[in-house]
């Protein structure tokens, strides 16, 4: 049964305050959206290809009592800005920015879904100094990510995407991708209405198409390369990282990181086990932050 009525939890996570920033990062606009209170220890959370921050709206609250929780747009995503190029590496220096603007005491924690996850991959390998973990969400080391092969396929609705009349018609086009059965239809209808922009010819989706015109990255070595805490949380039935290639990463993190499976999960595992995802990822922050850093050997 597909549920459209909001229940409590996720009314009360979407009434929960916060703050909507920019930074500059090399010269382009970073919007995030920020949760908690300065002092406390930072949480950065990633968003996946043609997504935004408020995939993370009805989540990030869940972890502010005791975590100062920000989302950021990266570019050519949400609102934040354009630019001509883009890369893996570049969106990893726009988390660190957002970052050093937030004022964490420390470094942080990065969690990132899907192409959020290969960025926090690149944080991770290339800055691995400058955070505190990184916490892949279902997202491949074996063949890019769901997102990033779809936009590079000709017929994609990501390389060029639709123009409508009115915003109820748009949002009715709202597609996941991959498609997977899901009943929480009401987090279907909130991401939609943050991911369209009226513009002059009517209403369209907020991405920049031109954000898949890169070269894809299996991040084999970078993987491998990780020397601080990392973790991965993977949909149980995932098309997108089954159990084979969740064994080759645990393998890749040389069998010394935590690879758990949400239950009844697909690939969009915040979108239909939401409450799973947040009980998994409380309880993975609370044993790093009582336990000695892993090694690699």
């Amino acid at each position: 049964m597909i549920v459209t009525e909001q229940p409590e939890w996720f009314r009360k996570a979407l009434t929960t305050p916060f703050d909507e920033g920019t930074v500059d990062v090399k010269g382009t606009d970073i919007h995030y959206l920020d949760w908690g209170e300065r002092g406390r220890p930072g949480l950065i959370f990633v968003h996946g290809g043609a997504a935004h921050a408020h995939w993370w709206s009805y989540l990030a609250p869940f972890f502010a009592r005791r975590w100062h929780a920000v989302a950021l747009d990266l570019s050519g995503h949400g609102d934040s800005g354009r630019r001509p190029e883009y890369s893996h590496d570049l969106w990893a220096v726009e988390v660190l920015g957002v970052a050093e603007e937030v004022g964490f005491p420390g470094p942080p924690v990065v969690v990132g879904h899907s192409l959020g996850g290969v960025v926090t991959i690149k944080v991770a390998a290339s800055h691995g100094d400058r955070i505190a973990g990184a916490v892949i969400v279902d997202s491949p080391v074996r063949g890019p990510d769901p997102e990033s092969r779809e936009g590079a396929s000709g017929a994609s609705p990501f390389r060029s995407p639709g123009v409508y009349p009115d915003k109820e018609t748009a949002a009715g086009r709202f597609r996941l991708v991959p498609d997977q059965p899901t009943s929480n239809q009401y987090i279907l209808d909130y991401i939609a209405d943050h991911s369209l922009v009226e513009t002059d010819e009517g209403w369209t989706w907020k991405f920049d198409p031109q954000v898949f015109n890169q070269t894809l990255s299996s991040l084999h070595q970078e993987l491998a390369s990780v020397t601080g805490r990392i973790a991965l949380l993977r949909g149980e039935h995932s098309v997108v990282v089954p159990e084979d290639v969740a064994d080759y990463m645990y393998e890749l993190m040389n069998r010394n990181a935590p690879v758990a499976s949400i239950p009844e999960a697909h690939h969009h595992l915040i979108v239909d086990q939401p409450l799973a995802f947040v009980a998994a990822l409380r309880t993975l922050l609370a044993d790093w932050e009582h336990s000695v850093p892993r090694t690699n050997l």
